[in-house]
């Protein structure tokens, strides 16, 4: 296991970063029509007492500190991977007791690397051939000190396809140390890099971007519909 310590730390600037993400997945209205986030707990108490399945929407706003929430248009998307966090859905660099902001440095990057996953969740359920669950772009700017995993030989182990265990201890031990998250290479796609982030304020500008849909063929997820042009492109 890599000594914390032992990471160097970069200031990631990405402008134009890539996340894709559910589609079926809500917005808060809450993050986005609230200004001030010191509000938000006293309007969630409130709204709870005519709308119990409030927090289901929501998610735990407890796992994010006061002053690392974010607010303002798009920041549902920012803020969902933080407050809906389960051992049911773990990561990369979280076993599920916190979250974490996936963005790849470009689109072939979130591409590639929401392509594995749905394809393990396809080959899990046995799902029949076809054109399956439709996801959404979001486009978005990174601006934090991550602790950089990039040109380090030793952190092969860190990155196995398939093994998460030791990412998801050395992620632990940063988080619980007070890093703002990681910057890695991409596993999925050659010459790629990943960002995971800690904290949702170290993403900003969220936008909308493609809707797209993941054609299963049962075996793999061979292609992909980007519906806001009506393009079909195969995944090699």
């Amino acid at each position: 296991m890599i000594d914390p310590a032992d990471l160097p730390v970069a200031q990631v600037e990405w402008r134009g970063a890539v996340r894709i993400i559910r589609s079926i997945f809500p917005p808060i209205d809450l993050f986005e029509d609230i200004a001030d986030p010191a509000d938000w707990p006293l309007l969630i108490a409130a709204e709870q007492k005519t709308n119990p399945r409030l927090m289901e929407t929501i998610g735990n706003l407890d796992l994010v500190p006061p002053e690392r929430r974010v607010s303002g248009p798009g920041a549902s998307w920012v803020m969902a991977p933080f407050t809906h966090v389960s051992p049911d859905r773990p990561s990369r660099f979280s076993a599920g007791s916190f979250g974490v902001l996936y963005a790849g440095d470009r689109f072939e990057v979130a591409l590639l690397e929401t392509v594995h996953h749905h394809a393990r969740f396809m080959l899990a359920t046995t799902q029949p051939p076809g054109w399956t669950s439709q996801f959404r772009e979001i486009v978005l700017d990174i601006d934090a000190g991550l602790h950089d995993l990039r040109g380090l030989g030793e952190a092969a182990a860190l990155l196995d396809p398939a093994d998460y265990a030791q990412s998801q201890l050395l992620g632990e031990h940063l988080r619980d140390a007070g890093s703002e998250g990681v910057v890695y290479p991409s596993v999925r796609c050659p010459g790629g890099e990943c960002a995971g982030l800690f904290y949702p304020d170290g993403a900003s500008h969220p936008v909308q971007g493609r809707h797209l849909d993941y054609h299963w063929n049962g075996e793999r997820v061979d292609l992909y519909r980007d519906r806001s042009a009506g393009e079909v492109y195969r995944i090699v």
